[in-house]
């Protein structure tokens, strides 16, 4: 068996993500983990080609199509994802010649059985790499920003009428970005300057993000579980927006939580510390897999007052009724908050899913809302910027459960704020 190549596995992950239906993140991670023992060179290529693909697939498409008799969707999957990645190096890659793409692309043709095609794929990359400056983007709005930010049309309508140009725009580029790792303290195992040292000690770069405390934005280390300080438990990896959801809480010593949709259980963690020791938080979620995940993380926190528990946030627990002094409702949601992260979201979701998503999310919220004490607090959040889905449903949940006010809501948006696209919306109880 002939050595497997970057190039290789970079296509097996985006035939996993593209044909197979499986997630970005979730595909790519099992793919590094299986080929750990690479180089870290050659595994920040395989990371770099595959996220870039399908960060601007669309464009890539567009280009494609401009060079090619056979239209990009007529082609077969291996093929398209081969043309794909390297138009991606080609146009985007200046540490990969034009030639060395090319040619790499024929020979992985000719590897998975498509030796026939191989004059298609040479000819098609060779006219793009002489001509790429010559492709005229699409001049009308619409398509001109999908294909600009390779943004589905429809994504780019629903943000046109609800955010305007400028914040389409904003949001376009900040996606296409690389995004460093976000990590927060645990403070029950140190505070952040002796976690910074720790981390600066290991190799790691490291730069504080002033909006939350414990905070870091890490970068340059090789494997994150190889790192003491992870496997100590003394930071968490966790997006920053989602960070700040404990902190609209006003946690106080000695309280119940209930956090609903938990996994992989960052925010009940956060909550946990901010207890200091006392109360208990119940993390929930619906699979013995997400419970599992849950649980794995607890243990490496060395939090004492938070348990993992599996249950399905659409049935009501009668034994809950009225008992939480917060309860954090983060929802399944559409996910275009975080498409930074997770680029393939933005084919995956359409508005039909959005819409049954947004009967979710209050069948979810109706349920719930029975687990708060009188006088008790409700957080729902979303890492979504769906208006339907964030301020829609808190001003039907409002309206449906005047027991509830609306004390705050808040939306975060990509390349404006901080972290992802992100809502939070904070009700309290009257008291009875």
């Amino acid at each position: 068996m002939a050595h497997i190549t970057g190039r290789e596995i970079a296509l097996e992950t985006l035939l996993l993500i593209t044909r197979d239906g499986e997630y970005s993140h979730i595909a790519l991670k099992e793919v590094l983990d299986k080929y750990q023992y690479l180089e870290k060179r050659e595994r920040a290529f395989i990371t770099r080609v595959v996220n870039g693909t399908l960060e601007r697939m669309l464009e890539l498409d567009y280009i494609i199509d401009s060079f090619s008799n056979v239209k990009v969707h007529k082609m077969k999957p291996v093929i398209r994802e081969i043309l794909r990645s390297a138009t991606y190096q080609i146009k985007y890659m200046d540490s990969v010649p034009t030639s060395a793409a090319c040619n790499e692309a024929v020979k992985l043709a000719v590897r998975k059985g498509f030796g026939s095609l191989k004059g298609f794929v040479n000819g098609v990359l060779r006219e793009i790499g002489r001509n790429l400056k010559e492709v005229e983007y699409p001049k009308e709005e619409i398509s001109s920003l999908s294909v600009r930010y390779s943004l589905p049309e429809w994504l780019v309508r629903q943000w046109l009428s609800e955010y305007g140009e400028e914040t389409v725009k904003r949001m376009g580029e900040e996606f296409l970005k690389e995004k460093p790792l976000s990590i927060r303290c645990n403070t029950r195992r140190g505070t952040p300057e002796e976690l910074e040292a720790q981390l600066k000690r290991e190799g790691v770069t490291v730069v504080r993000e002033p909006s939350v405390f414990g905070a870091f934005y890490i970068a340059g280390y090789d494997y994150l579980s190889a790192l003491p300080s992870f496997q100590q438990g003394k930071f968490y990896v966790q997006d920053i927006s989602s960070m700040r959801v404990a902190g609209r809480a006003g946690v106080k010593e000695g309280q119940y939580i209930i956090d609903v949709c938990a996994a992989p259980g960052g925010k009940a963690l956060h909550l946990a510390e901010l207890l200091n020791g006392t109360g208990r938080v119940e993390a929930r979620d619906l699979t013995d897999p997400k419970v599992r995940l849950i649980e794995e993380n607890i243990e490496r926190s060395g939090l004492a007052n938070i348990v993992a528990v599996q249950q399905d946030a659409t049935v009501t627990d009668e034994g809950s009724l009225g008992k939480a002094d917060i309860v954090l409702a983060d929802l399944p949601c559409s996910g275009l908050g975080v498409l930074g992260r997770k680029p393939d979201l933005k084919y995956k979701m359409d508005p039909q899913m959005q819409d049954s998503l947004v009967l979710l999310q209050r069948e979810m919220l109706a349920t719930v809302q029975q687990y708060v004490k009188p006088g008790g607090k409700l957080i729902y959040s979303t890492c979504t910027i769906h208006q339907a889905e964030n301020e829609g449903n808190a001003a039907w949940f409002a309206a449906s459960y005047p027991a509830f006010a609306l004390i705050s809501q808040e939306q975060w948006i990509p390349g404006r704020d901080a972290g992802d696209g992100f809502y939070i919306a904070l009700f309290q109880k009257e008291n009875a």
